[in-house]
């Protein structure tokens, strides 16, 4: 009878941290809880500042967003977040000995899945009742539609390998980290307990990444003795709820608070913004891969997405014949021609082989110098263009309007092998999402249409410019 009291006391004073096994569409728009505190009244009551015109609202597809509920002049200061809001992983935390495992955990977190060190800190605060941020914390979703949350069936249907990978190694990650976590709160006290005792799953270890991940911001943290200030993660209460756009209304700027050395982090006006519009933010110049595995999200014709392939010679030169290019030598360059191959780093111990097609520069301009030098016959004319040139894509033909064609029919022949890898066409995509599917499959099938959307797009953009070449090339000879 005692133990079981402890029991309840010890529930009394935490959350439990459970989350959703399955998804969906819904269940996106749900929050932790059925009816959180209002976040606006909590940032001014903590000593922010919210414009009178701001609210949270349904956006569209977007999910809850943040809305102006009439006209906001440009150059308004939207919000703006003392030091004290935003919840960041850092010294000021303290140096009990629940932080210190804190600590310890997040050294073994990889760099590149820096999400998951501020994860650990939120996951804490999640399991405090007398937490500070449980306002805001209980505001944020119970699930994510990032592709770790996935179905084994939906990974599949991403259908790009890249990806695929990526999105198994953070769910390996996950499992191998949850037992690294169980092993570091095995035997500890209750007060010494980061999670008051909770026990702290990959499913919850998932959601708290999904949070940051989806979330943070990278900005200016932690001074230096000199002054100067290292960039670290932070989740910022409200300001986070701007949605995302590449043309955005709005900025995040940091600014020194007056009389402190602490700093202020506002969201201002951009452009005039309209009642009713979004207040939108700027995520990164990103791919589809980034959005969908750190967002849960899939941007239409997005203008930075590409593909990822991997260079080898052997398919470089099955693409070239199938391109009617005669000759290919890309599987046994010669040795004038395997040095510019060292320095584009393709080559070697340490050659980096990943290069892409689509984006902002098209083609990779590693990938184009490649093709460029590789079929070429004359050593002198090569050398005599520095690398820069033969890398861009914008450069006129520079080693002949004939190298150039064959370098673009490469490309193409590339692309059309890259899309017979996708066991569906877009067609098919496309019916499949008109007869009804979950949120997650709906989700994989845009990622791919998008992904096949690049390749077609590289495809086009180099017909027309090889067309546009060989125009040139027929009109000169006729002159």
């Amino acid at each position: 009878m005692a133990v079981s009291k402890i029991v309840m006391a010890s529930l009394a004073n935490c959350r439990p941290l459970t989350c959703a096994a399955t998804a969906t569409a819904s269940s996106y728009q749900e929050r932790l809880v059925p009816h959180p505190p209002d976040l606006i009244k909590w940032v001014r009551r903590e000593g922010g500042f919210v414009h009178q015109a701001i609210k949270i609202s349904q956006h569209g597809t977007n999910g809850l967003g943040l809305i102006a509920s009439h006209d906001i002049p440009k150059g308004s200061q939207l919000i703006a977040l003392p030091d004290n809001i935003p919840l960041k992983f850092g010294d000021e935390d303290g140096v009990d000995e629940a932080h210190s495992v804190l600590v310890n955990l997040a050294q073994k977190v990889p760099d590149e899945l820096w999400a998951m060190k501020l994860g650990l800190k939120l996951l804490q605060e999640r399991a405090r009742v007398s937490s500070f941020w449980w306002p805001y914390i209980s505001n944020l979703p119970q699930t994510y539609s990032v592709p770790i949350f996935f179905q084994g069936e939906d990974i599949k249907n991403l259908q790009y390998a890249p990806l695929v990978y990526q999105v198994n190694r953070r769910c390996r990650f996950l499992l191998d980290f949850e037992q690294e976590v169980k092993r570091a709160l095995e035997n500890l006290k209750q007060n010494d307990h980061p999670f008051d005792r909770q026990d702290v799953d990959a499913s919850s270890l998932g959601w708290s990444m999904s949070a940051v991940s989806s979330r943070a911001f990278r900005l200016h943290g932690k001074k230096l003795p000199d002054g100067t200030r290292i960039d670290a993660p932070m989740m910022l209460p409200l300001i986070d709820m701007c949605n995302h756009a590449f043309n955005p209304n709005a900025q995040i700027i940091q600014e020194q608070d007056a009389g402190s050395a602490k700093m202020l982090i506002k969201v201002v006006a951009e452009t005039p913004i309209k009642q009713n519009d979004a207040i939108l933010l700027n995520y990164g110049c990103l791919n589809n891969d980034l959005f969908l595995l750190d967002y849960g999200f899939v941007i239409p014709s997005n203008p930075y997405d590409c593909i990822e392939l991997k260079y080898d010679g052997a398919f470089l030169d099955a693409a070239s014949v199938a391109a009617g290019v005669s000759s290919p030598k890309f599987s046994s360059p010669a040795p004038w021609q395997q040095q510019f191959l060292s320095q584009l780093n393709l080559v070697g111990e340490a050659a980096n082989l990943k290069v892409t097609l689509g984006g902002q520069d098209l083609v990779d301009g590693r990938l184009l110098a490649a093709l460029r030098v590789l079929l070429a016959s004359d050593m002198e004319m090569v050398r005599k263009h520095d690398m820069d040139t033969l890398k861009s894509l914008s450069a006129d033909a520079p080693l002949g309007i004939a190298n150039e064609v064959s370098a673009y029919r490469t490309i193409i022949a590339l692309c059309v092998i890259a899309l017979e890898h996708f066991p569906t066409k877009i067609m098919e995509d496309e019916s499949s999402l008109k007869q009804g599917v979950s949120a997650s499959t709906e989700l994989a099938i845009q990622f791919r249409i998008q992904k096949k959307s690049v390749i077609i797009d590289v495809m086009s953009d180099l017909t027309r410019r090889a067309k546009s070449l060989l125009s040139k090339n027929t009109t000169a000879c006729q002159g």
